[in-house]
């Protein structure tokens, strides 16, 4: 079995593998986080979902089942956030995902605490100015990941190197990886980790409705689309509910309709309820290479099988020529 014991992203986080599962709304709860973690990645629980009495239980029960790390994501947007930001220091969690905001409004309070912080990024620019914030490690996310992107829409295999080349910090790839040989890949254009997000949808320990699950992975290459560029851009699993948007957008609607639209609660109602017309359903492109339900256990292990399967490839397969 390979050792990443050298791996900048296994000694920050003190894991086996550099692999990290993304928090994910309505999907990432303590089941999946800890059997990610006990699995030799990163857990991590997605709190942009959850009110603060309920975040606190998770992480509680995440220490429960597992003595190895796990980390919390936030969304720097989530309107009660100085009571998640309370709850992880009083529960005393290591490691902090921030998001959808700027990285200087907490990360020197969360390292005074003696907590890792990495920032996620969709964009050079942003991972600059993550690095001058003080983080420790940057995620760069290409838009082909699912859930809330950026307006830039730059691929992940464009903005990796791009990344690698203007910071000095760990770089972790997310976007449009579930595989071992997407993990290689991301590694070669200079990624020291992954973060995986689809994937994990679809597993057994997910908190992800079964419908949705079931959708996952009978999704094709074209069955997401990025929308609500104008107000905020997220990545969909066409139904009824894209239907609607797609209209919308197409003939002039307001960031006002589209809001109206959107409502309340809608992601919820998808993801985690399972009305797969009406509700919101966000993943990645990568579903299209998603065939199966599966313990995370099972995911890590494929992921790291299928790496090194690849990279040992790299000595016999004639399309790299001889040396």
């Amino acid at each position: 079995m390979i050792s990443f014991e050298g791996n900048s992203i296994t000694k920050l986080f003190g894991i086996k593998y550099p692999i990290i599962q993304a928090g994910m709304i309505w999907c990432s709860g303590w089941e999946l986080a800890s059997s990610v973690s006990n699995a030799g990645g990163l857990g991590l629980i997605g709190s942009g979902s959850m009110y603060p009495e309920i975040l606190r239980e998770q992480i509680q029960k995440c220490k429960q089942n597992t003595q190895l790390p796990f980390g919390v994501n936030v969304p720097l947007l989530y309107p009660d956030i100085e009571k998640h930001m309370a709850i992880i220091a009083e529960e005393g969690v290591k490691i902090v995902f921030t998001s959808a905001g700027n990285p200087r409004t907490w990360t020197s309070w969360l390292k005074e605490k003696g907590i890792t912080v990495v920032h996620v990024v969709s964009s050079v620019k942003f991972a600059i100015k993550c690095e001058a914030a003080g983080v420790d490690a940057i995620v760069a996310e290409g838009f082909e990941a699912g859930g809330h992107n950026g307006r830039e829409e730059i691929t992940t295999f464009c903005l990796l190197p791009q990344v690698k080349q203007a910071i000095k910090i760990p770089l972790i790839a997310a976007g449009g990886i579930g595989t071992g040989a997407g993990m290689l890949a991301a590694m070669v254009l200079g990624a020291d980790g992954v973060q995986v997000g689809s994937r994990f949808v679809a597993s057994v320990e997910s908190s992800a409705h079964s419908n949705f699950k079931s959708a996952v992975i009978t999704a094709e290459a074209d069955s997401t689309q990025l929308m609500l560029k104008s107000l905020t851009p997220v990545r969909l699993l066409k139904n009824e509910f894209f239907n609607q948007i797609l209209n919308l957008e197409n003939s002039g609607g307001s960031k006002e309709q589209l809001s109206d639209l959107l409502g309340k609660g809608r992601a919820k109602k998808g993801m985690y309820e399972g009305n797969m017309e009406e509700g919101e359903l966000e993943i990645g492109q990568i579903s299209g290479l998603i065939n199966d339900i599966i313990p995370a256990k099972e995911i890590v292990e494929n992921i790291i099988e299928e790496f090194i399967q690849i990279k040992n490839s790299f000595l016999t397969d004639k399309r790299f020529g001889k040396s």
